[in-house]
């Protein structure tokens, strides 16, 4: 007789991507990429890069962007806090080193605090959490354009004094590699934008790809060179405290001070997800092209930020989907009541966006999405809160 393999639990996200990404580190331990196949390797993974951003331009629609305009106090909230409150943290972990980080994992944490946020799970906890969706498609799509940007320009002022060999040619490979193929994008989206809609599917399989690409040979250069006898089990243990404490810090402050602020109960949700959260999409291409040969520690710290951030978000968006359900009956029961800024029927009382049709397709990675099926997909926002209320 057979038995089924037991389930992990509910509130723990299973995300098949990390586990991709896991094999790939795994493949390239055992397995790396040398000689000639490191230089077709490093080539391949180039080239990936390139149409990664390309494909991140002609996806972009600046419909949602504009209709999402008018809440500019929550998108420069969300863009201080990741551009601004991240570095900050991170120039302020400085002190560990060496204490409790070694300087090539410092330098990687700092590398995480400047990247943009995501967008494709910020969507789906906001919408599980039953927040202002339109706000969070804006906000993570307004970051991950400005990142293109501002994540280069913090690395080379942050970054020159802790190994990340920022310099000006740097700079121009950024804008080659990453800048003028996303803008190229944008322009010939008008051509090609009804094409990547009808085969969506397949060209999320070439994202996914891309990224395991890149993974492989950074990680590859990593063992060839052996960099990585350099970090020993117990630093790893420390780095994953310190990230903890980071998270613990963003979620806390975003939550807290968009309060302070006088956002509503919709649009503190979004600003918590999309303002305490950092893209591996976006991180591990600027990664290979700022730190080249080192990319392999520097992206460690934000491969595992990336999972405890969605376990963490995970529980606090059932939890909050379940108080939103539990507050909507209560108002219903109670009769209207005088609204506040942020708190848009659609968001506050149903968890969807309030732009019509369908969410549009984000421009961050499908890694997210393996692990968020279940709250973006698979079940709508209000049956999942509603069935987390029952319990």
């Amino acid at each position: 007789m057979r038995h089924p393999l037991p389930k992990p639990p509910s509130w723990l996200p299973v995300d098949g991507y990390i586990l991709a990404l896991v094999g790939t580190v795994a493949l390239a331990a055992l397995l790396p990429a040398r000689g000639p196949a490191a230089t077709v390797a490093e080539g391949a993974s180039t080239g990936a890069v390139a149409l990664l951003f390309f494909l991140y331009g002609a996806r972009l629609s600046t419909r949602e962007a504009m209709a999402g305009l008018r809440h500019w106090r929550l998108h420069l909230t969300v863009l201080a806090c990741t551009f601004a409150v991240f570095p900050a943290l991170g120039l302020a972990a400085r002190g560990l080193v060496p204490y409790v980080l070694p300087p090539a994992l410092y330098t990687g944490l700092l590398f995480l605090c400047l990247v943009p946020s995501t967008v494709q799970s910020s969507i789906a906890f906001t919408s599980l959490a039953r927040g202002n969706v339109a706000a969070a498609i804006c906000a993570g799509s307004f970051s991950s354009l400005v990142g293109i940007v501002v994540t280069p320009l913090l690395a080379g002022l942050v970054l020159h004094g802790s190994g990340g060999g920022f310099s000006a040619g740097s700079l121009v490979t950024i804008v080659c590699q990453l800048l003028l193929p996303f803008l190229a994008g944008q322009f010939l989206r008008r051509w090609i934008g009804p094409f990547l809609t009808r085969h969506k599917k397949a060209l999320g399989h070439v994202d996914r790809g891309s990224i395991l690409l890149v993974v492989y040979s950074a990680f590859s250069t990593g063992m060839v060179q052996g960099i990585w006898h350099q970090v020993s089990p117990l630093r790893l243990l420390c780095l994953l405290g310190v990230e903890a404490v980071l998270l613990a810090v963003m979620l806390t402050g975003t939550s807290y001070g968009s309060r302070r602020l006088g956002f509503g109960r919709a649009d503190r949700i979004a600003i918590t997800f999309a303002g305490s959260k950092k893209s591996l999409a976006a991180g591990l291409p600027m990664a290979s092209v700022l730190f080249g040969a080192q990319a392999g520690l520097a992206v460690l710290p934000l491969m595992l930020f990336h999972q405890m951030q969605l376990m963490v978000c995970a529980v606090l968006a059932r939890r909050w989907g379940a108080d939103g359900t539990a507050n909507a009956d209560a108002a219903a029961a109670a009769g209207p009541e005088p609204r506040r800024e942020g708190d848009d029927p659609a968001a506050a009382a149903g968890g969807g966006s309030y732009l019509p049709g369908p969410l549009p397709r984000s421009n961050d990675s499908p890694s997210t999405s393996g692990a968020l099926t279940g709250a973006s997909s698979s079940r709508t926002p209000d049956s999942s809160a509603s069935v987390s209320a029952r319990r």
